[in-house]
């Protein structure tokens, strides 16, 4: 029977004990990465470059060209001899040509073009990184504002626990005639006023869940519990910024289209064939239906472009120097807000240290007030002033310990220390 028990307890425990789902703030950041609608930018730019390099490809296969026409021309070619009976050509001509054209050297342009392609994409998709990472402020921000409100929460209901227990007494030293028959009101009061602040608390919390829901793309139930993280900051100064990366591919991206531009002047050599059927056929004088072929090498070869490629490459080394400047003024606002963020986490390590004193000094003074008022010293409105200034204190510790956190959050998304 014992161990009957047992198995029941452990399956209601199951049932019960561990239904209410939990979220963490890497959650959210894996959610934001993977549902976010921009996500959906990285396969569309994988399957365009594909395509694109399939595209390039093609270019090295034989190119197949195929022609026809007919004509009547006014007047056709005759040779002038005497004594010599040519027959001139007819006045309708027909010709149909297929020709086959194999590039056989072009200094390696499709290859750089392709390379070119895959760097433009991966230049793409590290854009689609980087507006998703400048999303994870936002995200810290929803999650932390709910924890806020959660401690709220739980003081409001720590206090609405303390403000009964004290009305029981109050009535009771007024059923005794130890304290004035409205005492109880004061308090009374103060607890309609708990109820208001609960009933704005879930509002907002209520709000603050479906944007975050809504951003991350991950259901989340009012049961919900949203687990503190306990953060650490790093003393390593270098930035793992996913910006930094883009720069780079974007200088990449300005090197090899310098690349294909200097491959452009390289002389092209393509073999060609031609077959063909009309009337006249490659004799001219000969005035019937006649197959023929043609083949050979063709080359092609801008000698002189009036320096227009050299100074289309220089004009991408500009490029190059712009997105340099980009990433040094980019490294230096971000160092100068992460200084200001340090500076408030320190800040708030040393508030929350006054805090902890004001909350002991202040408690102190509750518990004074609370035997004064069960001697009928003070008033209930005296008592009831000391205790929400311990709540306020109590409140703004709570405040200071989440805002901690956020900063330390803040100051990793700055810096590029999250997953």
């Amino acid at each position: 029977m014992k161990n009957i028990n047992l198995f029941v307890l452990f399956v209601f425990t199951g049932i019960f004990g561990f239904s209410q789902s939990t979220i963490s703030l890497d959650q959210c950041y894996e959610g934001l990465k993977e549902n976010y609608p921009l996500v959906k930018q990285q396969a569309i730019l994988e399957q365009q470059n594909e395509v694109e390099r399939s595209a390039l490809a093609t270019k090295t296969l034989p190119q197949l060209n195929l022609n026809a026409q007919a004509t009547y021309q006014s007047d056709v070619t005759e040779v002038p001899i005497p004594n010599i009976a040519i027959e001139p050509l007819n006045n309708d001509q027909y010709r149909a040509t297929l020709t086959a054209n194999q590039l056989i050297y072009n200094g390696g342009r499709i290859k750089a073009t392709q390379g070119l392609q895959n760097i433009t994409t991966n230049r793409k998709q590290q854009e689609v990184e980087v507006g998703l990472y400048q999303l994870k402020q936002r995200v810290n921000q929803l999650y932390f504002s709910i924890l806020l409100i959660d401690d709220q929460a739980k003081l409001l209901s720590l206090r609405e626990q303390q403000l009964k227990s004290k009305l029981k007494e109050v009535k009771s030293g007024i059923k005794n005639g130890v304290l004035l028959p409205t005492s109880d009101k004061v308090i009374e009061a103060e607890l309609l006023k708990v109820f208001q602040q609960n009933q704005e608390v879930s509002n907002n919390k209520l709000k603050l869940v479906a944007s975050l829901s809504s951003l991350i793309g991950i259901p989340i139930s009012d049961e919900t519990e949203f687990q503190k993280p306990l953060l650490s900051i790093s003393d390593n100064s270098e930035l793992k910024r996913p910006e930094l990366s883009l720069f780079n591919l974007q200088i990449r991206e300005i090197e090899q289209q310098q690349n294909v531009l200097s491959k452009s002047v390289v002389p092209e050599l393509n073999a060609f064939a031609t077959g063909g059927y009309g009337n006249p056929g490659l004799n001219m004088l000969e005035n019937n239906f006649k197959s023929y072929y043609i083949l050979g090498v063709k080359l092609n070869w801008n000698v002189f472009d009036w320096n227009n490629n050299k100074k289309q490459r220089q004009a991408l080394e500009y490029s190059k120097d712009l997105i340099n400047n980009q990433e040094e003024v980019f490294r230096l606002n971000t160092n100068s807000v992460l200084n200001e963020q340090l500076k408030e986490i320190e800040t708030l390590e040393s508030t929350i240290a006054i805090d902890r004193d004001l909350i002991n000094l202040q408690q102190e003074v509750v518990n004074s007030f609370e035997s004064q008022l069960r001697n009928g010293v003070i008033t209930t409105s005296q008592y009831i002033i000391e205790l929400t200034k311990l709540y306020e204190t109590e409140n703004l510790f709570s405040q200071h310990k989440t805002q901690l956190e956020l900063a330390r959050a803040n100051y990793n998304t700055l810096k590029g220390d999250t997953k």
